[in-house]
């Protein structure tokens, strides 16, 4: 797992940094980690090399934690974010840019180790993948980039967080139980499955994406549905 860290206070950096190297020491050998002192900086870094976490100090001056959230979602990453911050009350606005946690500061090993085995964990279960037959070609797609699938008179269509479609012909049965092992996924409608991780909000419209698209819920199952998002919001923090 490689994991970008930013932050700019220095003291916080050289905590994180010796927290890390504890837990590769005790836990994972294959954590490596990089360190930024501005959110510019990080970005760029963003450009050139692949990260699996980001653990991103809300409040810096110039561009915050915050603002840099927001670009890099409105670039179509889904990079797992961690805040760090010395306050709840950037808790609401941390879910709107998909947060997976947030960590109050002075950051802790009793609260960063088990963030870290969150994420190793779901990182291990976004190996999984579905394979579509599609008119020219036969794709392999990791469940971690699914948004949601929509079918329409056998037309079903995979959007992927990227933007991309990708469209296959059948039934929405013949997916949904493999997507569906998966408790990151659930359907709202007979004719959707979501993953609930690219959420920002449920509402009587239905699921709304990071990317803004609106997911329909049933209405007889809506209390079902609030309840999933629920729990999983919950077992994200």
């Amino acid at each position: 797992m490689n994991i970008a860290v930013c932050d700019d206070n220095i003291n916080e950096l050289t905590r994180i940094s010796s927290l890390l190297e504890d837990y590769r020491s005790k836990a994972d050998s294959s954590v490596s980690y990089d360190v930024f002192q501005s959110a510019v900086d990080l970005i760029e870094a963003m450009g050139t090399k692949h990260y699996d976490l980001l653990l991103l100090d809300i409040l810096m001056p110039g561009m915050t934690g915050m603002d840099a959230a927001m670009e890099i979602r409105n670039s179509g990453n889904e990079i797992p974010i961690i805040f760090l911050t010395s306050s709840r009350e950037y808790a609401v606005e941390s879910y709107r840019v998909g947060a997976r946690d947030y960590i109050l500061k002075p950051v802790s090993k009793e609260e960063i180790f088990p963030a870290l085995n969150k994420q190793l964990a779901i990182l291990r279960q976004e190996d999984s993948f579905i394979t579509l037959k599609t008119d020219n070609s036969i794709i392999k797609l990791p469940f971690s980039k699914i948004v949601y699938v929509e079918v329409i008179n056998r037309i079903i269509q995979f959007v992927l967080a990227n933007g991309d479609v990708k469209k296959t012909y059948g039934y929405l049965t013949d997916y949904e139980r493999v997507l569906l092992s998966d408790p990151h996924f659930f359907k709202p409608h007979r004719s959707y499955v979501v993953n609930l991780r690219y959420v920002s909000e449920l509402s009587k419209e239905g699921f709304t994406t990071i990317s803004g698209n609106v997911v329909p819920v049933s209405r007889d199952i809506f209390s079902k549905a609030k309840s999933a998002y629920m729990n999983y919001l919950l077992s994200s923090n």
